[in-house]
């Protein structure tokens, strides 16, 4: 799983992306202080499995904290789009190529209405956040109609003649979307161009088909940014009033990053999506005065900084993402004697054969049957894993 972050220059992205990796970016109020793409590593929260069997976990990878584990996900963080990105204006095709493996997209708008169209600043209030979200489904959507028209003769001379070839022949078309076939099949039947033959097919088609691909293959989440701002709030409510069928979630990056970086020194002890944090020494002035503020203007006010909510809800609630821990009925612990050190993050529907592959190709060749260790039941290759479920896969080496 890859969650891509876009948005147009100074939205906020970059401190988006720190807060949510604490990965060290440019981060400066002008267009284009990220030209190459930042990759880091994020995590989102569970309840762990480890107090069920009585034992603490000791993670491979992430951590576990109070009984919640927190599992690592991958973000890559691009320069800010502009007006005819699509069209490869500021760099344009380039930085969207560079999304073209996520599997999401995290819009960060600047909430607070203080960045114009192009990222310039502008007094806080004075600019329309609304026109950011338009402009930027408008922007990807384009995109991707430029790839299909771009393959079109392709496709469209392709020999088939059953679905499974016509799917075949999008899915090596539009390969470097990294699109799976069955979101190509969901975007045709939405727009009713499953059964329509494709020489048949208008350039709205091909547009309409484009743009519904984009929806169902690379959704987006809205992290409604600078929330800290006095006047966002306000613009966070037109936002979901105006866009109800959108996922729009208030968050302040810059509070997210002040309080990770101020537990990072020791100063506070915070935990990411909390609601307060402890002082855990005297502080100076300025620090405390910062981070009063940070308690006032938004944790109090919003419940959290919001980050911690955008990823959860991008992995969990819009990829409908399921952990599941690789373990054993009669061994908990690893070769190391690591308890329950691995969790891994799988797509809906995802099955015990899945899992066995996700694991290691010799045990999906292998796979012999799984069993779902809280239960101690043997269940087949076709068992439907449920998120924090604990396996085992028995296979012939």
């Amino acid at each position: 799983m890859l969650i891509g972050v876009v948005g147009k220059p100074s939205a906020g992205k970059s401190t988006f992306f720190s807060a949510a990796t604490l990965v060290d970016v440019a981060i400066a109020n002008y267009p284009f202080t990220t030209i190459e793409p930042n990759k880091g590593i994020g995590f989102v929260r569970i309840d762990c499995i480890d107090r069920e069997f009585g034992v603490q976990c000791n993670p491979r990878t992430g951590y576990c904290k109070n009984g919640i584990r927190y599992v690592p996900v991958e973000l890559i963080d691009v320069a800010g789009l502009v007006p005819g990105a699509s069209e490869g204006k500021g760099r344009g095709n380039a930085f969207l190529s560079d999304l073209s493996r996520a599997d999401v997209l995290i819009h960060v708008v600047d909430a607070s209405g203080s960045t114009n169209e192009r990222g310039e600043p502008v007094a806080a209030g004075s600019y329309d956040p609304c026109n950011d979200i338009e402009f930027l489904e408008q922007e990807i959507g384009l995109w991707f109609f430029g790839i299909v028209q771009k393959n079109w003769p392709k496709i469209s001379k392709a020999p088939f003649d059953s679905k499974a070839k016509l799917l075949e022949a999008f899915s090596k078309a539009l390969s470097g979307l990294s699109v799976k076939e069955s979101r190509i099949e969901t975007a045709l039947k939405k727009t009713s161009l499953l059964d329509k033959k494709l020489q048949q097919w208008s350039e709205q088609d091909q547009k309409e088909f484009a743009f519904a691909l984009r929806k169902v293959s690379k959704p987006i989440v809205i992290a409604a940014n600078k929330c800290d701002i006095p006047v966002a709030e306000k613009n966070v409510q037109r936002l979901k009033e105006r866009f109800p069928e959108q996922h729009i979630i208030a968050c302040s990056g810059f509070a997210e990053l002040g309080l990770k970086k101020a537990a990072k020194q020791g100063l506070i002890e915070y935990d990411a999506g909390s609601s307060k944090f402890l002082k855990k020494q005297e502080l100076n002035e300025k620090q405390a005065q910062v981070l009063d503020a940070i308690q006032k203007i938004v944790l109090d006010r919003f419940g959290s900084t919001g980050i911690q909510d955008v990823l959860e809800k991008t992995v969990f609630e819009i990829l409908k993402y399921i952990a599941v821990f690789p373990a054993g009925v009669h061994k908990l612990q690893d070769a190391e004697g690591r308890v329950l050190p691995d969790v891994f993050l799988m797509p809906p529907n995802s099955t015990a054969i899945d899992f066995a592959f996700k694991l290691h190709t010799a045990l999906g060749e292998g796979f012999i049957r799984a069993i779902d260790v809280k239960t101690k039941q043997t269940v087949g290759k076709e068992h439907l894993l449920k998120h924090r479920d604990a396996i085992e896969i028995i296979f012939k080496g």
